[in-house]
């Protein structure tokens, strides 16, 4: 089994992917030879169905589409408001999307989505797409995500990171759902945050253009930002090690690295932590920090 990686920026990262691609492909020798790239998701930014994360993106997507066409890499639409309701499904910017993204290319592209609203809507409308059940459902109880494996709309379901370790009753899974688990490696969230849900409602009223307060996150660390080094001490992380070690073996494959909205420099160190062999991940630091095209900061 390969690990293989679902990247953050679809709509922002871009010029990034455009410069590492060419890297991970022409030079395999550079990366793990037990992993590879599945998807980039993401949404645009002033996205109605927009959730989890507010999109900043303003990479144009036919361009976007483009690309990753080339590298046969699935695009996913990142499309995770939990509170649609049926006046916001003619959407004009969101349909513009499916209809470009469901028919890019022979690679499938795929949507990550929260409301059950929506999932009816776009199969009935894209049946082109596959579907992945998102993150920002919260499902803390690992019988609610078992029964969410189940669903057969998905091809993938990613669980709350704080069931990544939960090994009792992962390694349990038959064959089937274990294939369909896309684990959330690098959460930067404390693990026992109680506002987990609100904090993703807040988002989606904001892209909604509903009048709310922003969340306040009350973590003692919140006021730092993101940073790897903090998520890898949260008892959710899912190293390299344990990707190699013990998820794979137990027919565990699909991961998703965090990322959206964190800037091209921090993405670039996920791409070389997960992907890249400590001995050159210099030397892929160097190629992609020296193209003059590339804004990193």
């Amino acid at each position: 089994m390969k690990a293989v990686y679902h990247l953050p920026g679809l709509f922002e990262f871009a010029e990034l992917y455009r410069a590492f691609l060419p890297l991970f492909r022409g030079h395999r020798e550079y990366f793990y030879d037990w992993c590879d790239i599945g998807s980039v998701y993401g949404a645009p930014a002033d996205c109605l169905w927009g959730g989890g994360r507010v999109g900043f993106g303003e990479d144009r997507p036919e361009e976007t589409a483009a690309l990753l066409r080339e590298y046969g890499i699935s695009a996913r639409l990142t499309f995770t408001n939990s509170l649609l309701r049926e006046e916001h499904l003619p959407d004009r910017k969101c349909n513009a999307l499916c209809a470009l993204f469901e028919k890019s290319g022979p690679v499938q592209n795929g949507v990550i989505l929260t409301s059950d609203l929506l999932l009816e809507y776009l199969l009935r409308e894209y049946p082109g797409f596959y579907f992945v059940s998102s993150t920002t459902k919260v499902l803390t109880e690992f019988d609610l995500l078992e029964a969410e494996l189940k669903r057969p709309a998905f091809r993938f379901v990613v669980p709350d990171f704080r069931l990544n370790k939960a090994f009792d009753r992962l390694n349990a899974l038959p064959d089937a759902l274990k294939r369909k688990a896309e684990f959330l490696c690098n959460e930067c969230c404390r693990f026992d945050c109680p506002e987990r849900r609100a904090c993703y409602e807040n988002v989606s009223r904001r892209n909604l253009g509903e009048a709310c307060p922003e969340h306040i996150c009350t973590s003692p660390a919140a006021g730092r930002g993101y940073r790897f080094s903090d998520a890898m001490q949260n008892p959710g992380f899912i190293g390299i090690g344990d990707i190699r070690d013990v998820y794979l073996p137990n027919g565990f494959d699909q991961f998703k690295i965090e990322g959206r909205g964190l800037g091209s420099a921090v993405v670039l160190e996920f791409l070389l932590y997960y992907l890249t062999k400590p001995e050159h991940q210099l030397r892929v630091r160097e190629e992609i920090y020296l193209d003059s095209s590339l804004d990193l900061f």
